[in-house]
């Protein structure tokens, strides 16, 4: 019984999105499921697939919050 748990941050797919969408979501369990069914051959009754939207204040790589980390690589404000 496979269990897939999709973290993503909290912001969104395009341009003032504040989360992704239930379509969206309901995408990503399909794919993952497929997948899964694909390579493993685990039955989709058996698949179980969770998202998890993390704030982006919870978030951070290279020993800085995550919009520090991108303004450090590309030089933009705080927040874009």
């Amino acid at each position: 019984m496979p269990i897939v748990n999709i973290l993503v941050t909290r912001e969104g797919s395009g341009p003032d999105r504040t989360a992704i969408t239930a379509e969206e979501k309901a995408r990503l369990i399909k794919g993952v499921s497929d997948l899964l069914l694909e390579v493993l051959g685990k039955p989709l009754d058996s698949t179980f697939v969770t998202i998890q939207e993390i704030e982006l204040e919870n978030w951070g790589w290279g020993g800085l919050p995550a919009l520090e980390y991108r303004q450090s690589r590309t030089g933009a404000p705080s927040g874009q």
